[in-house]
């Protein structure tokens, strides 16, 4: 009967020159992979990476193997000393150095002797002077867990005829734990009974590490993404739930002289995933003023989109009270310092009354409005006032400017440059003071807020933004 010992060696190798060359490819495409795993940096908070880095290895590890085995195919099947010719020849010296991952075993039942490979015993962290294992003993190095499945398989194999593929875990004589990959088959003597049984055992450890890494890296990248998609979901809809719902321009005071014709639109960044803390509002006030606000908190997400609902909800209240603008934003500033999640802001506030055409307004750290009038624009005067949050105790300034009839008014946050042209805020405010022109041709807020968009772009933005546009009627 012909031994099994060494079955996972092809008995006639194809011409050398051909495996010679997938050798090579092989070898540089190892190479290539493993200069792309390098220059894969990693941090413990990158998923995407980390899934990437795992592929890396993954890829290595498969490439290894496949070289290992071209080798063999290369080398061909080589002659099988007699037992006794075998029995002369030293050992090998085992251990990790030498990185075997593919050996071969027999056991024959009708003499109950058992053939190793020196790499089986290698791969088992087994010196061959301990002798083989037997198919009971090997049972014993398996997880308790994975020793029915071994029984399982042998128990086919010798009683059913059936080949063996299955994997286990063994725990080593060093206490190293590797999974083994053990394929299989039953020898039949003339009788038709079997006679031994033959298997190939691949230490598959490094592979199963790597796919466990890339699977937990995929489950952990896609957990991220389901969250991230839950939270851009909540903040989109706190936003439209505290953002006025305008479907065009809101009059105000109603059958009053200087009736305030108010428009405003929220434009979102290029990336829709960075939902703001940007917003804009408009109010009739008990005292037949009016009150326009826009302002952005910093950040993205449910955080923002949660601040500047606090934000909108305590300045309504306030303007609704009859606070002027400038202790407005000083109660804003101390409510942002005391707030859970602390956070800056930048904001205008403008009260406008229709009686004497007064506009009162303050700011924090934000782009003074704009005033447009008979073809020309101008940026108004910005009293004092810093960044909302930004230190505690801030006093805000207020400034009065007197608006007539078919004046526009425009107020924006600083997200509203497109990304695609290198503007600074500076810039912003220059482009559209340069439609001052066709400002004054508009009959409705609605039309100069649609000027700005066709001057701007709807979507081609880094961040989000907010423009209100405001027109004094006679």
């Amino acid at each position: 009967m012909p031994s099994h010992l060494f079955a996972d060696r092809p008995a006639q190798p194809p011409e050398p020159g051909s495996v010679d060359a997938l050798i090579k490819q092989t070898r540089r495409l190892r190479g290539d992979v493993d200069a792309v795993r390098r220059e894969t940096v990693v941090d413990d908070d990158d998923a995407q990476g980390r899934w990437q880095r795992a592929l890396c290895d993954l890829a290595v590890h498969q490439l290894d193997d496949l070289r290992e085995h071209l080798g063999q195919l290369k080398e061909g099947l080589p002659p099988v000393p007699e037992p006794e010719e075998a029995e002369q020849l030293a050992p090998e010296p085992f251990g990790e150095a030498a990185q075997t991952r593919v050996g071969s075993a027999e056991w024959n039942l009708l003499t109950d002797e058992v053939s190793w490979s020196e790499e089986l015993f290698q791969i088992f962290g087994r010196s061959p002077e301990a002798g083989a294992l037997s198919l009971d003993e090997l049972g014993s190095t398996l997880f308790s867990e994975d020793q029915p499945l071994l029984t399982s398989m042998v128990t086919a194999c010798l009683v059913d005829g059936k080949a063996i593929d299955g994997e286990f875990r063994i725990i080593r004589t060093d206490g190293r734990v590797r999974t083994l990959h053990m394929r299989g088959e039953p020898v039949i003597d003339s009788d038709g009974c079997t006679a031994s049984m033959w298997a190939v055992l691949r230490d598959v450890s490094e592979l199963r590490r790597s796919e466990r890494a890339v699977r937990e890296s995929r489950d952990s990248l896609q957990r991220q993404r389901e969250i991230a998609q839950t939270e851009h979901r909540l903040a989109v809809e706190l936003q439209e739930a505290v953002l006025p719902p305008w479907r065009g321009s809101l009059r105000f005071p109603h059958g009053s002289s200087g009736t305030l014709d108010v428009a405003a639109h929220y434009l979102p960044s290029a990336t829709s995933a960075l939902i703001g803390g940007d917003w804009y509002d408009a109010l009739e006030l008990p005292d037949g003023s009016s009150m326009l606000t826009v302002g952005d908190l910093t950040g993205h997400g449910v955080t923002a989109t949660s601040g500047m609902a606090m934000v909108l909800g305590a300045l309504r209240g306030m303007a609704m009270a009859g606070i002027e603008p400038g202790p407005l934003m000083g109660w804003l500033n101390q409510l942002l310092e005391t707030s859970v999640q602390p956070a800056l802001g930048s904001a205008v506030c403008c009260r406008y009354d229709p009686v004497s055409g007064v506009l009162s307004w303050a700011q924090a750290g934000h782009p003074a409005p704009l005033l447009f009038r008979h073809g020309q624009g101008r940026a108004l005067q910005p009293p004092e006032g810093v960044l909302l949050g930004a230190t505690s105790g801030a006093t805000y300034g207020q400034a009065e400017v007197r608006l007539e009839a078919g004046d526009v008014l425009v107020l924006y946050t600083d997200g509203l440059t497109p990304r695609s042209i290198e503007f600074s805020r500076v810039d912003a405010a220059e482009r559209l003071l340069a439609l001052a022109p066709r400002f004054s041709t508009v009959r409705s807020a609605q039309e100069g807020v649609r000027r700005v968009i066709e001057e701007f772009g709807e979507t081609e933005r880094e961040d989000d933004a907010c423009v209100l546009v405001a027109r004094i009627g006679s």
